[in-house]
């Protein structure tokens, strides 16, 4: 009988271990509202799945946050502010998730009140600077803004430029949000340097012709064109630059390429093309890269480096990180523990995939670190300079 009762009683014990394992383990919800379809639909769509394959690589090969699985739920914005808004509202209410991605500089500035209002940290792709004007609280970047980017190439234009009389730079952006959001560091810090600004030219996304910007640039007598704009805007510019026989240096931010970049650009890309670019590359053969490398074999999303697929690795490694911290801190994983965890990273170390981030409070920026790339026509991406930062710490050209 005593037996009996023993073996019943262990049973019941079993139930109650496997009841408090399931309840104690919960799926971590990660919305993402990309651009899947609209204008530089490639490039939103190698941001999400190098996003979904690292969480991938998180529940299948790491076992998840601590045994709990992440879920990203995606949504298509199409490029468009009012679908941004939508996706972020049903995250924020019937998806009930525990964190945020969102796409273009202004979904960003569009979503950030309903961020702020359900108190969801989110990180942003575009590393638009104006996200992180106050209010900053639950809106981070990955990494440094475009102000980064301007001052970096602005340094780097004014270390390579011969002769006694200053630089003169052109802009070539986009009219929108995301175009002109280098208008204003570029400005500053140009006079800051004794760098003339001599033009500043802006079109819609959907110009299929640049002649007449690049010949108002030629005229001004801009050097360096400091181009902010995605791919396909990139390749027109160098077909119009070559129809017109102008040669200047072509610089831009590192949004600069995708997987199609290469293809349409065929012929006409040769070396044209110098970014700003502070994240890891294969030359560096960190771990990060080696990570990054271990994702191609195992998803086969790509086959080699894409700048696309690396910020959405970048963005899913920086949300694993910040769960992490919120379980280890706080003992378990929510909108409020994601944020105070993160607000507490201090030099976050990513195998050299990205600087280290660091947040605090009142900064959301990530890290300040740059360096200048070579981008080829085969692919290939070849640092010009070392890892440096704007203002404080030495630029050096490399051999």
């Amino acid at each position: 009988m005593m037996k009996r009762i023993s073996i019943v009683a262990m049973g019941i014990a079993c139930i109650l271990v496997c009841i408090a394992a399931d309840v104690s383990a919960r799926t971590i919800k990660v919305g993402a509202a990309i651009n899947l379809t609209g204008p530089a639909s490639t490039f939103g769509q190698f941001h999400a799945k190098g996003q979904q394959d690292y969480f991938s690589y998180v529940n299948e090969v790491k076992g998840g946050i601590n045994g709990n699985k992440i879920e990203m739920i995606l949504v298509d914005t199409q490029y468009k502010v009012p679908e941004a808004i939508a996706a972020i509202k049903k995250f924020a209410v019937s998806d009930n998730v525990d964190m945020i991605a969102t796409w273009s500089t202004a979904e960003g500035l569009a979503a950030k009140p309903i961020i702020q209002q359900y108190k969801i940290p989110a990180i942003n792709y575009s590393t638009g600077w104006e996200i992180l004007e106050p209010p900053v609280d639950y809106m981070y970047l990955p990494f440094g803004s475009y102000v980064l980017d301007c001052q970096a190439i602005l340094e780097y234009i004014k270390k390579i430029h011969k002769g006694s009389e200053a630089p003169k730079v052109g802009l070539l952006t986009y009219n929108s949000a995301y175009g002109r959001s280098i208008h204003k560091p570029s400005s500053e810090y140009a006079e800051k340097l004794g760098i003339n600004i001599v033009a500043i030219e802006e079109f819609p996304p959907k110009t299929v012709d640049l002649t007449t910007e690049l010949l108002r640039l030629q005229r001004s007598g801009a050097e360096y064109v400091f181009m902010q704009m995605l791919p396909a805007a990139i390749i027109t510019t160098f077909k119009c630059a070559e129809r017109i026989k102008y040669e200047p240096i072509f610089l831009a931010t590192w949004t600069s390429t995708d997987p199609d970049f290469f293809k349409m650009g065929k012929d006409l890309i040769g070396s044209k093309l110098r970014i700003q670019f502070s994240g890891g590359l294969p030359v560096d053969n960190s771990k990060g890269i080696m990570m990054l490398q271990e994702l191609w074999k195992r998803y086969k999303t790509v086959d080699a480096f894409d700048a696309s697929y690396w910020e959405g690795v970048t963005v899913g490694m920086i949300m694993e990180r910040a769960f992490l911290r919120a379980q280890e801190k706080y003992g378990e994983v929510t909108r409020e523990t994601i944020n105070n965890a993160m607000e507490s990273f201090n030099n976050e170390d990513f195998g050299g995939l990205a600087p280290a981030v660091t947040y605090s409070k009142d900064n959301h920026e990530g890290s300040f670190t740059a360096r200048i790339i070579q981008v080829y026509e085969d692919g290939r991406f070849v640092p010009l300079t070392n890892f440096f930062v704007p203002g404080k710490s030495e630029l050096k050209i490399l051999e």
